[in-house]
């Protein structure tokens, strides 16, 4: 008989402090949401409401960029960067094997009892570089999120492989490794396509800090009043995620924050492919021409889901303003110049709530 969390002081305990995450709720036989998992009616998805973009329109095949179609594939590519904030890439470079190994590294971890699990908790974790939980800030969330997840900083391979946990760090470290070429790639074809030069060490204090994430999506008994993740944009320069088969992904397309005119498009899984995310640093550094992409994910009743996404973020002592030529030609800077700690702090801070991070270095 599942335990009753009807007390919302138990099932917090339960699910943040003692580590159980929402895998343990779900294996405690649970039936339906408790209350505290139950998100407002403007913040559910509606499946059926959300259009799906076609992957023959999303899929961009990075090995032509050096090749005679090159100026193509960077149109599409800024194309995307200017508009939909989104895209997926094929022929990245990142072995489609070590994608595979991701996957199940990732149900391997998470399927461990909740003890071993804990061992990560931010209170007890062996090292501040690795980090367990669940949600996305719980302690400030009036409706929490239907996730778990492991989350890996990288400073050096011997801390890697010391510190992350045995289950999925060869694979994790490999999968970082393997993808910076691709990502300082994109980075620099996305600023040569602002017709600004970027010297190695300045493009590589806009992805100096790395992050690999294992989030976990357990079966969920009523999905459409849960959300996996709510809607929200990343704080750095790029991402690049992993998704399995299921599927779950949405991103608002265009920036009307009119809740009655808003359209997602669900991002389709496809085999092989890893999709490319902008984040508010690159908005910021862009002078707003490149768009964060606002996104969420989906619950679903049939499956467990995981997705590995990889942060590329600036250095924390990194300042991130615009570049000083894109704001001579527009005539006006849109955002002020900041340390990336100072924005990494504001955004941990704070529950989910669409774009609003930006709002922190806007100026109005």
């Amino acid at each position: 008989m599942a335990p009753s969390f009807n007390d919302e002081n138990s099932l917090f305990n339960f699910v943040v402090k003692d580590g159980n995450g929402v895998k343990g709720l779900v294996d405690s036989g649970l039936t339906e949401v408790p209350g505290r998992y139950i998100q407002p009616p403007h913040q559910r998805i509606n499946k059926q409401q959300a259009a799906t973009a076609l992957p023959e329109n999303m899929a961009i095949d990075l090995s032509e960029l050096d090749g005679p179609n090159h100026d193509q594939v960077v149109k599409a590519i800024a194309h995307a960067a200017e508009t939909l904030g989104f895209f997926q890439v094929v022929n990245h470079g990142v072995p489609l094997k070590l994608l595979d190994s991701l996957k199940v590294s990732a149900h391997q971890f998470f399927s461990q009892p909740a003890e071993k699990k804990a061992a990560y908790l931010k209170a007890v974790s062996p090292s501040p570089i690795v980090k367990y939980g669940t949600s996305f800030v719980p302690e400030v969330e009036k409706a929490l999120e239907w996730k778990d997840y492991i989350s890996m900083v990288y400073t050096n391979d011997s801390d890697a492989l010391e510190f992350w946990p045995n289950e999925c760090k060869e694979v994790a470290l490999e999968y970082i490794k393997t993808s910076k070429e691709m990502v300082k790639r994109l980075l620099q074809e996305l600023i040569g396509n602002l017709e600004v030069n970027l010297d190695d060490s300045r493009l590589e204090s806009l992805m100096g800090l790395r992050m690999v994430n294992m989030n976990f999506y357990p079966t969920c008994p009523n999905p459409e009043l849960t959300v996996g993740v709510g809607r929200h944009s990343d704080m750095g320069t790029l991402t690049v995620l992993l998704q399995d088969g299921i599927g779950g992904l949405y991103v608002k397309k265009g920036e009307n924050s009119s809740s009655g005119n808003e359209e997602w498009i669900e991002i389709p899984p496809i085999d092989g492919a890893l999709v490319i995310n902008i984040g508010d640093s690159l908005q910021i550094v862009s002078n707003g021409r490149y768009k964060s992409a606002e996104h969420r994910v989906r619950t679903t009743s049939s499956a467990s889901r995981v997705s590995v996404p990889i942060f590329n973020l600036p250095l924390p002592v990194a300042k991130i303003g615009p570049l000083p030529e894109l704001v001579a030609r527009d005539g006006v800077a849109r955002y002020r110049e900041l340390l990336f700690q100072e924005y990494m702090n504001n955004f941990f801070g704070n529950a989910h709530e669409g774009k609003k991070s930006l709002d922190f270095a806007a100026i109005n």
